[in-house]
């Protein structure tokens, strides 16, 4: 936010620190170690951009009450944490934002109970919020289910890989940074078109956000992450699954490639080699620009201002992380 009004800045940084510290606060629980388990991925960290929109969207109107922000944001998050630990047993992670995942660091059992405990916390908060905060987590939450069982079981016959692959990220990923979004402007007295066009808003710059995950995996060297970890778990993403759909005789051995997890780094290495020399990875990022523009195009009813500005400049900073 630093190229926002000093005074803007100042704001969204307070707030998104009251919103760590009570973070922790909310994790905590009535024995050490339940407490210790339940704050271990708050505590490893991570880019709060559920906060950051609930943060944003709360200042489009003056006269959000400080406290009330940081509860929505709160509860946003601590949905999205609660969501990684049953992420972590399904998909038998064992890191998580560098960190041993809880499942890794003492069981499945565990792991799924905190993340029980978690989306309990979630709930005893949004209840302080209101009834039309309750409902919406709740709808939220029942996609996030959803979209977590569509993955699971696959792309049914006849189903388009791509569009269910789509579909599972809008709701497993979209769906929460849409309510975060309309959290924010719950909080300031939005009116419906606005809450409408922030969830619309939402739910495609989490859509992209997922999106630029997936070429990041491949394309760079400079995040922090190990490229291709998705080629090793044999997980299909944005641009493999336009490979998988070419019907280019000469990506038979990408086609290969990407159809199977890869347990040979070398395999890895060409892997990742040939998807980053191929066509298909400039249209996977036209893709992601393309999206991140309906995102932008979706703020048009919202009150122009800083908090407005700052919306749009995610999209080009969400973009910016894929190039």
């Amino acid at each position: 936010m630093n190229e926002f009004d000093p005074a803007f800045s100042a704001l969204v940084s307070e707030r998104l620190e009251s919103i760590e510290a009570r973070l922790l606060d909310a994790a905590r629980a009535d024995t050490p170690f339940v407490t210790e388990a339940a704050s271990h991925i708050i505590s490893a960290g991570g880019k709060r951009f559920r906060p950051l929109l609930v943060v944003l969207a709360s200042q489009l109107l003056p006269g959000a009450a400080s406290d009330r922000i940081d509860r929505a944001a709160i509860v946003m998050e601590l949905t999205h944490v609660a969501s990684l630990y049953h992420d972590d047993v399904m998909d038998e992670a064992a890191v998580r934002r560098s960190v041993d995942s809880a499942n890794a660091r003492w069981d499945n059992t565990v792991a799924i109970l905190v993340g029980d405990y978690l989306f309990s916390r979630a709930s005893s908060t949004v209840a302080t919020l209101g009834t039309e905060y309750v409902a919406l987590q709740a709808e939220t939450f029942a996609r996030l289910v959803q979209g977590q069982i569509a993955e699971t079981r696959g792309p049914l016959p006849g189903v388009d890989r791509l569009q269910h692959y789509l579909d599972v990220v809008a709701d497993k990923t979209g769906s929460l940074i849409a309510a975060s979004a309309r959290f924010g402007g719950m909080v300031c007295g939005a009116s419906d078109e606005i809450l409408d066009a922030l969830g619309r808003y939402g739910e495609q710059i989490g859509v992209v956000f997922q999106l630029s995950d997936d070429i990041i995996d491949i394309a760079s060297d400079t995040s922090g992450k190990t490229p291709g970890t998705d080629l090793r778990e044999g997980v299909l993403t944005l641009p493999t699954l336009m490979v998988a759909a070419s019907e280019d005789p000469g990506d038979a051995r990408l086609r290969d490639l990407v159809s199977r997890p890869l347990t040979d780094e070398a395999e890895v290495a060409e892997a990742l080699a040939l998807l980053r020399a191929h066509p298909l990875l400039q249209e996977a990022r036209d893709e992601v620009g393309r999206r991140a523009e309906a995102a932008r195009a979706e703020l048009d009813p919202l009150p122009d201002g800083v908090a407005k500005d700052a919306l749009a400049a995610l999209c080009d900073q969400v973009v910016s992380r894929s190039i």
